[in-house]
């Protein structure tokens, strides 16, 4: 008995080391091919980013990956999401790239890694940690020892979590990317030496290799870019090349005459900005390309074969000639084969009976699609205020703005503040917007500014005794192309108006890296969300509360088409950003966020144009919608600019003689640049005209007494540095929104006869 209980121990003993064994496979790269345990094997892969799903779901999407007929997962590494401040590691749950790899092995797949140390991957700063822009005589991307230093931290700490996982080691990891389409920054940046960008190439090569990766190298680029983007040692491959003998002809050049040949990446969809068109690839086109790589013996990755989404503040922007900055979507659908929520798509089925011709182990059927819920209404019984929450911590006070980065903020949104004891009126001018402004005045908004719309100016007229508040967001810092060296956020340049640069701000911090509790807000600033608590709240920035009860949970997509702009906590976790805009307009929840019982839902809606009672989810994604913005909304709803073709006294003389004769009172006229002078400064010429209608006044204060805080009316004359002289007059239309009097006939009428002093006024 003893003796058998003896072999017993030392079989279950052996019975890991077996099983671990089993799993163990050789990789090689020669004669011109991939081989695995000495067989000819094809690399037929997908991309697919572990953040970018819940950890809950990996092992559901690499069994939708194997069940299309793919052999691997490739994945970019993103060093700013696991070094969140400096020598801070988090490699947990949704971050854990051991258990994601490890997942893919136990299935049988192998696995490319691409560690960058820049990734692009329309992911926040290309994977760059933002406080990198604090380090004093960094210059990312190059041959530079203080970015060397960091990178190789950065490579030696992900070498400890993944690097027993290479196939020289007994796992799946089979191919290591030496940087990232380095080729494409070597023709950006023409500034840099090409013996310079070979020199940080080889160095990054090096750390890798010192570090122990040991797993065969490559580099992907286009296939004009290998000049500048090839690297001895390492394999090079074509992104985005469908022709087979320009595919061929670029590798052999560049490596000893012999392949093999991959596509590293493929594309069957294309990344996705906010205010632009949803992009469409066909699957019948991405089905003949697969067809082809396959009979010509190329290798190839899917980018993207599943997206996921961009939860939090993690997606990253592009830039054109047209838009300073192109703010990427939360989600990342990419037009995928596998869509953002997981299901098999036409472009799926295409693909996988393409592959199942060419491949010679059996392809499984793809797994069931987690189970989908809707929720009907969503009650939103609470509302806070922003503007006001924000102020009630110490500020930052310094003589100009301060970016996120000097405020040591990374992401979210930044209050900006400046109080005038005199008024002033003209054009603010906020050239280093980055990225989106609204702007207010004791509260009250008064435009808009858009880095992507290229908008960084508005007329403003400032009374006496008021606060220019300017809440400014951070879209997410660029991710291709050489502006990525330029990627603070905030306001990072003077402010002025009418050319005089405002000094002496305070800047309140609204990082939202978490969901704010409403147990823990002030009580003087959260409101039962009714007509009579919230009318002071309507067109400010506001946090809407709001619980809900399931029985059963599954994933659920919210719908925001009706909302302006923002973003959403479920249950604490922040699902992304809203922009009604679109194409994007509903937001993705896992079901495994939510749960039996009470859920919470916080919403930061920062237009907030009319109040909001519900929210709701439905079971079908809308990523296609795209809704024109006016001219008028771009640039400012709440005001309208002519310009006068006289000087400002002349126009204001003019102003006057209308209003008198069509019956209303001038109360006032201020000369802003005379009181300027007095106060020992200097400004171009402005006047304001003050001016109304007793009669229709009081009318209007009748219908909604909250109006009067836009009585009496103000037309401001004000003389560019240009010398161009503008007339700065409300829209009373837009404005009459804020009380609730929308086609109100009395403010109608008031708005057709301020246009028609003005035009009277400036022969317009």
């Amino acid at each position: 008995m003893k003796i058998r209980f003896i072999q017993l121990f030392v079989l279950l003993l052996f019975i890991p080391l077996t099983l671990f064994a089993q799993g163990r496979f050789s990789f090689e790269i020669k004669d011109g091919h991939f081989y695995r345990d000495g067989a000819v094997t094809p690399v037929i892969s997908g991309e697919m980013h572990y953040p970018r799903i819940p950890h809950q779901y990996w092992r559901h999407r690499l069994e939708m990956m194997k069940a299309m007929g793919l052999n691997t997962v490739a994945t970019y590494v993103f060093w700013n999401l696991h070094e969140t401040e400096p020598g801070k590691w988090d490699f947990e749950g949704d971050k854990n790239l051991r258990e994601y790899i490890k997942t893919a092995g136990d299935l049988g797949m192998m696995v490319i890694l691409r560690p960058g140390p820049y990734v692009c991957a329309e992911w926040e700063f290309g994977g760059y940690p933002w406080w990198l822009q604090n380090i004093p005589n960094m210059e990312i991307r190059r041959d530079n020892p203080e970015f060397l230093q960091r990178t190789k931290l950065y490579i030696d700490r992900l070498y400890k979590e993944v690097g027993d996982l290479q196939v020289t080691k007994g796992g799946p990891i089979i191919m290591v990317q030496a940087e990232n389409e380095f080729g494409s920054y070597v023709a950006q940046r023409k500034d840099i030496p090409l013996e310079e960008h070979r020199r940080y190439n080889a160095k990054i090569r090096q750390q890798l290799a010192d570090a122990g990766f040991d797993a065969p190298l490559f580099t992907s680029d286009g296939s004009w870019l290998f000049e500048g983007g090839s690297t001895p040692g390492a394999l090079p491959t074509a992104n985005g090349e469908s022709n087979i003998e320009n595919l061929k002809k670029v590798v052999n050049e560049y490596h000893g005459g012999t392949g093999p040949y991959m596509v590293a990446e493929f594309y069957p969809g294309w990344l996705m900005h906010w205010a632009e068109p949803f992009p469409d690839v066909s699957a019948s086109s991405v089905a003949r390309q697969t067809e082809m790589y396959l009979q010509n013996d190329v290798s190839f990755n899917f980018y993207m074969v599943h997206g996921g989404t961009n939860f939090g503040f993690t997606s990253g922007a592009n830039y054109d000639k047209n838009h300073d900055i192109q703010p990427d979507m939360t989600s990342y659908d990419y037009d995928a084969p596998i869509s953002e929520a997981g299901w098999v798509t036409p472009k799926y089925d295409s693909i996988r009976n393409v592959i199942k011709k060419y491949v010679k182990y059996k392809v499984p059927e793809a797994p069931a699609p987690n189970p989908v819920i809707e929720i009907p209404s969503i009650r939103l019984t609470k509302v806070a205020d922003v503007l006001a929450l924000a102020k009630e911590q110490k500020p930052l006070v310094a003589s100009d703005p301060m970016t996120f980065e000097q405020l040591k903020q990374g992401y979210g949104y930044v209050l900006y503040t400046h109080h005038f004891n005199q008024p002033i009126s003209g054009t603010l001018e906020i050239p280093g917007l980055r990225d989106y402004a609204t702007v207010y005045l004791n509260g009250e908004r008064v435009g808009e500014l858009n880095r992507y719309y290229n908008n960084y100016s508005m007329p403003i007229d400032i009374p006496f005794n008021t606060t220019l508040e300017v809440l400014v967001e951070n879209w997410g810092r660029i991710n291709y192309g050489e502006e990525i060296v330029n990627n603070t956020k905030g306001i990072i340049s003077p402010v002025t108006i009418n050319g005089l640069e405002i000094s002496d701000w305070s800047m309140y911090k609204l990082p939202m890296d978490r969901e704010p509790s409403f147990a823990k807000l002030s009580k003087d600033k959260v409101y039962t969300n009714t007509p009579d608590k919230t009318s002071s709240l309507y067109r400010k920035p506001v946090f809407y509360e709001g619980t809900f009860s399931l029985d059963k949970t599954g994933d659920t997509f919210i719908d925001m088409s009706a909302w302006g702009k923002g973003i959403i906590f479920i249950n604490g976790k922040n699902i992304g950003r809203y922009w009604q805009v679109g194409p994007q307009q509903t937001l993705y929840i896992p079901g495994v966020w939510l749960k039996k019982g009470e859920n919470r839902i916080v919403i930061f809606e920062q237009l907030n144009d009319e109040r909001k009672t519900n929210v709701r989810t439905v079971k079908t994604p809308v990523l296609t919608q795209l809704k024109s913005v006016s001219s008028t909304e771009v640039r400012n709803k709440l005001m309208e600019k002519v310009e006068s073709p006289f000087s400002v006294d002349e126009t204001i003389n003019k102003i006057e003689q209308t209003i008198k004769s069509n019956g209303a009172s001038v109360f006032a006229v201020f000369d802003h640049a005379k009181n300027a002078k007095e106060a020992g400064m200097e400004l171009l010429p402005i006047k304001v005209v003050v001016f109304g209608s007793p009669e229709i006044g009081t009318k209007l204060m009748q219908e909604n007494p909250a109006i009067s805080l836009e009585l009496p009316l103000r037309i401001s004359v004000w003389e560019a540095a240009d010398g161009k002289v503008w007339v700065t007059y409300p829209n009373l239309d837009e404005i009459s929104k804020e009380y609730g009097m929308e086609n109100n006939t009395v403010v109608s009428k008031m708005q057709e006869g301020l246009v028609n002093i003005v035009r009277t006024s400036t022969g317009k």
